[in-house]
């Protein structure tokens, strides 16, 4: 089965599967899973663990003879093999797809793979982890599910969290669970346990939000203007590279023209919308026009050439002006030249 981090904890509660799998690239869930898979193994009694560092120059034999070693000292062996790699290779497919089809009932396998391509989720190794036990993937927490996780967390750290506690930590802290442990971790040593009120959060409380480039457009295609900014500035102080918010704005604007386009041309080819993201873009092409769509593509290439020193108006603020522009809706008037 395939379960996100919010689920993991109830598997476990029902028992441990033979095999388990964390992908993902975000760190704190990553981490975070597999303590959680140890400390119910440990409790079920897999008092052993056997390390298997895997890189490029590993040898997938190591795994069939840690699955076939007797302990000396006790029954049952956790395998902790940590994949480095993006991809397994046929020998490291044909070793894990070995393993799954006679599990041992005394060892259990648990796989981390920070790095591992998503396309490998669709190969016949990662299906025979899949049936055989959990698949969990790793990414940053969107905002309900974010607030949703930050709530249980102050209740399991003894808090009653009032009414738009988890809201405010949730913002502050978007897209850094580690900086939201650690945020009710030091709250645990200021405050003793009970109601936790807004007031409690000021002036403890820092903004310690990240963001990834498609926050950005996400929020454009959903219309929400006040994140539109804040995302741009997260983005500006962290030091990102106007050129790849450019990208992200500019990738997003072409789908969405050809997307609009193909909509009022029966037949004609329509553009490649993700599935994960088919909801949002329709919404967003209810209220955008195809000739602000247009103008906003025109807009990117003026954006290019701030960024190149070659246009008269700050990339940035350039930038900034399209973003708000795609998520208002509204076709505007673009930033006058600024002075150099």
């Amino acid at each position: 089965m395939r379960l996100r981090f919010t689920q993991l904890s109830d598997q476990l509660a029902r028992g441990l599967a033979p095999v388990y799998l964390i992908c993902g690239d975000e760190p704190y869930q990553l981490g975070e899973a597999a303590r959680l898979i140890r400390a119910r193994a440990r409790a079920a009694g897999f008092d052993e663990r056997e390390v298997l560092d895997q890189d490029g120059a590993f040898d997938w034999g190591a795994l069939t003879a840690a699955a076939r070693a007797m302990s000396l000292f006790c029954a049952r062996k956790l395998i902790d093999l940590r994949i480095g790699t993006a991809k397994l290779g046929k020998d490291g497919g044909a070793a894990v797809r070995a393993y799954c089809e006679r599990p041992c009932p005394d060892n259990l396998l648990l796989m981390t793979a920070p790095a591992l391509e998503r396309k490998e989720l669709e190969t016949q190794w990662a299906k025979a982890v899949e049936a055989q036990g959990v698949v969990v993937q790793v990414w940053p927490l969107k905002e309900r599910e974010l607030v949703q996780w930050l709530d249980q967390r102050l209740k399991f750290a003894g808090f009653t969290p009032g009414p738009g506690v988890a809201d405010l930590l949730a913002e502050r802290l978007e897209g850094n669970q580690m900086a939201a442990a650690q945020e009710i971790e030091k709250l645990k040593l200021l405050r003793a346990p009970g109601p936790l009120a807004l007031d409690d959060l000021l002036g403890t409380l820092a903004d310690s939000a990240r963001f990834d480039l498609f926050a950005l457009t996400d929020a454009a295609l959903a219309g929400d203007r006040a994140r539109v900014q804040r995302v741009l500035t997260v983005l500006r102080a962290e030091g990102t590279a106007a050129t790849l918010v450019l990208w992200v704005l500019a990738r997003d604007l072409r789908m969405l023209a050809q997307a609009a386009w193909a909509k009022g041309h029966p037949g004609a080819a329509p553009a490649f919308i993700a599935r994960p993201r088919q909801e949002i873009v329709e919404r967003a092409l209810r209220r955008l026009s195809t000739t602000l769509l247009r103008s906003l593509v025109r807009q990117c290439a003026l954006a290019d050439r701030s960024i190149k020193g070659l246009g008269p108006n700050d990339a940035w603020e350039r930038l900034t002006f399209i973003a708000d522009t795609l998520a208002s809706g509204a076709l505007r008037l673009p930033p006058p030249p600024t002075p150099r």
